[in-house]
């Protein structure tokens, strides 16, 4: 059992987030938090696949610098992409009603880059999912916005709360991956990481 093995490795999910922090505890996985305060920052010529697990690999660097022993790391880094163009964590009310306005009625690519690093190895891999949101009334948006203060996500939005109960018709691919952590794909690669 994956949960056993993983015992032998002081585990560490190097985010601040704590929808990835509840997700990995619910799949059974003991660790400690660790965060990074460096900048994001990444080559602007990068595709969207490449920008989320640049991003991923460049957290897990930063944060291995300060760790030592058989530890494991994971890091994640979630990107919204509709049409080429990212969509990035609104940093007011005037730019999340922007953003929620451009994906109303729209589909968009949601990305989780994840990397696992150890002192011997490092694999970094990403999952995508499709989103379909249904057309939302300036209400609604205002609502949401109002009433869940999306600061803190990529495209404006939380899959998890009110705006996902009203405003996603469907998705194709990982919900979790849309929550900010692609858990199954993530197990599958903890199995072959150890």
């Amino acid at each position: 059992m994956l949960t056993k093995k993983l015992e032998q490795y002081k585990i560490i999910l190097g985010s601040a987030s704590p929808r990835r922090k509840k997700l990995l505890s619910e799949m059974g996985i003991k660790f400690t938090v660790k965060k990074t305060e460096e900048a994001e920052q990444y080559p602007q010529e990068l595709n969207n696949i490449d920008i989320a697990e640049f991003l991923a690999k460049q957290k897990a660097n930063f944060i291995s610098n300060e760790l030592a022993g058989n530890f494991l790391l994971i890091t994640a880094d979630t990107i919204v992409v509709q049409k080429e163009q990212l969509l990035h964590k609104p940093k007011n009310k005037h730019e999340a009603e922007k953003i929620l306005h451009e994906i109303s009625g729209k589909t968009h690519n949601v990305i989780s880059g994840v990397c696992l690093k150890s002192n011997t190895q490092e694999v970094a891999f990403s999952s995508e999912t499709k989103v379909y949101v249904n057309q939302l009334s300036k209400d609604e948006i205002t609502y949401y916005i109002d009433r869940f203060k999306p600061f803190d996500k990529a495209g404006a939005y939380g899959i998890q709360e009110w705006f996902g109960y009203i405003g996603i018709r469907k998705i194709n691919g990982s919900y979790n991956n849309v929550v900010g952590l692609p858990t199954a794909k993530l197990y599958q690669k903890l199995k072959l990481f150890i």
